[in-house]
């Protein structure tokens, strides 16, 4: 008999469905994209003395990875910069970023451990980071921000060899968690994350931490904080799309 009700637990179990819920870091965790630019604008300042960058120079790099932010703004000034300065560049505003981490609080945005705590608790639920971000990087943001990283599944830029927009990054996420992309929603605050979700098959919410809805329009769903976002509404996204 008892046999038997395990067998039928395990054939209840198969049949539940499970989703997933995948989060970037940067823009998204914690406003680390003020951060990010304002280190950039010192790296332009101190290696290759252009004094006026400013943060919008490198919004066609959000989301890429630091090689590809530093090459946005080096475009948007007429610059032609070789692999060695790029990665000069990348190295010294790593440098910069992990100084500021070290002397400032960097705490989450509203909603963001809430809805992570609620999805990690749910039986029915798998979690996940995915970013861009070096290892050494992110991993000192999801520190600062007091982010449970280590009940997760955690992929970041070390792991992969294509950036966003290639989905690449978020279809290693959605495989660590073991759930089809098409039952995933990622949480992305940038055009080229969403291009990447999209790309992968996953759903995206947007949050306009980073730029505004107008730019975000790509996303199945925008909001201007997580707090607006529940279990419900990530289910109620997948399952409408079924």
């Amino acid at each position: 008999m008892i046999d038997k009700l395990n067998a039928m637990c395990y054939t209840l179990n198969a049949m539940s469905k499970l989703y997933g819920l995948i989060f970037d870091v940067d823009g998204v965790i914690a406003d680390t994209e003020a951060v990010n630019a304002r280190v950039s604008v010192k790296v332009f300042a101190d290696l290759f003395g252009v004094e006026d960058v400013v943060r919008e120079d490198f919004e066609a790099g959000l989301g890429r990875g630091a090689q590809e932010y530093v090459k946005a703004a080096a475009r948007v000034h007429g610059m032609k910069l070789t692999d060695e300065q790029v990665e000069e560049a990348t190295q010294l505003r790593q440098e910069y970023f992990l100084d500021i981490l070290s002397e400032e609080p960097l705490p989450p945005f509203p909603g963001v451990l809430e809805l992570m705590e609620k999805a990690i608790g749910a039986e029915d639920f798998r979690v996940a980071i995915a970013t861009s971000g070096t290892l050494e990087k992110s991993s000192a943001v999801l520190n600062a921000a007091k982010v449970p990283y280590r009940q997760m599944v955690y992929v970041n830029g070390n792991d992969v060899k294509n950036k966003k927009p290639d989905p690449e990054l978020f279809l290693l996420a959605a495989a660590g968690i073991g759930i089809d992309p098409a039952n995933c929603v990622v949480i992305e605050d940038a055009p080229n994350g969403i291009q990447a979700a999209k790309a992968a098959g996953a759903r995206c919410i947007a949050v306009t931490n980073s730029a505004d809805a107008a730019k975000l329009q790509q996303a199945d769903l925008i909001c201007d904080s997580l707090e607006q976002i529940d279990l419900e509404t990530i289910v109620t996204l997948i399952d409408k799309n079924s």
